[in-house]
């Protein structure tokens, strides 16, 4: 579902309850500022998986690939932000380590006063929502332009994750294979694997794998498509390879993932 204004939701909204929302590899069609107020995990954010604690701020722009592995224990904020929302934000990917606590507190009290407003549900709510985003990209910029936030420079099996990373949030519906994305950013498949797995900590199979069945799964829980219909936006040959292949990776047959009707 494509928001078409701003929210913002606990981790726990994000991922609707279930774990795999955030934990498979996926894209979002919104931009999203995820701030974490407790606990310690695995951030997988352009093309490489960084650890990821209290007081971190990522931004994930829109149609990025990512993971967050925060466990059952961490709580967090995503400050959801529709594209076209005329705010200047990054243009790249970020996480940031927030260590000053005057800068802790001031974009906790920025997300909790949307969320307050949110809640109030009152008139031209959404405008004000809107004015505390902005405040809250002042702030994401500010820390930005700090020299403790300068990203290291990547070596070119980063850059080459990064690359293959953004080609699956762009390709993952065709059914191409994992050797078809190493052709296109002409490598072997043996070096991009290599280089994916030392980024990530995953082969480039098992992203690309991760963000086919984060589909499938978000297709058959939201929507009343039919299994064959839902293999054929996937690339799939048929619905009974797509069959077997959901049932491999999720331990469950297609039609038991879906919501029970009421």
């Amino acid at each position: 579902m494509i928001p078409d204004a701003i929210e913002v939701l606990t981790l726990a909204q994000l991922s609707r309850g279930q774990e795999w929302r955030i934990q498979l590899c996926h894209d979002h069609p919104a931009h999203l500022l995820i701030w974490i107020t407790r606990g310690q995990g695995l951030l997988q954010l352009d093309g490489q998986r960084r650890g990821l604690g209290t007081h971190n701020a990522v931004f994930v722009p829109a149609h990025a690939l990512f993971s967050i592995d925060i466990g059952r224990q961490g709580i967090g904020h995503a400050v959801v932000i529709p594209e076209g929302t005329p705010l200047r934000l990054p243009q790249m990917p970020r996480h940031l380590r927030i260590r000053d606590v005057q800068v802790q507190t001031e974009l906790t009290g920025l997300v909790e006063a949307a969320q307050r407003e949110q809640q109030a549900k009152r008139s031209l709510s959404h405008d004000a929502i809107e004015g505390y985003a902005a405040l809250m990209s002042v702030w994401l910029r500010r820390q930005i332009m700090q020299d403790e936030h300068i990203p290291p420079r990547r070596n070119a099996g980063a850059r080459l994750s990064a690359r293959f990373c953004q080609m699956v949030s762009d390709r993952f519906a065709t059914g191409a294979p994992m050797a078809a994305y190493a052709q296109s950013l002409d490598v072997t498949p043996t070096h991009l694997t290599r280089a994916v797995k030392s980024a990530t900590g995953k082969t480039a199979a098992d992203i690309l794998t991760e963000r086919v069945v984060h589909e499938a799964r978000n297709l058959l829980t939201t929507t009343d498509h039919s299994a064959q219909d839902i293999a054929r936006h996937l690339g799939f040959g048929s619905a009974a390879y797509f069959t077997r292949y959901i049932q491999h990776h999720t331990g469950q047959l297609p039609s038991k993932l879906r919501k029970p009707k009421p």
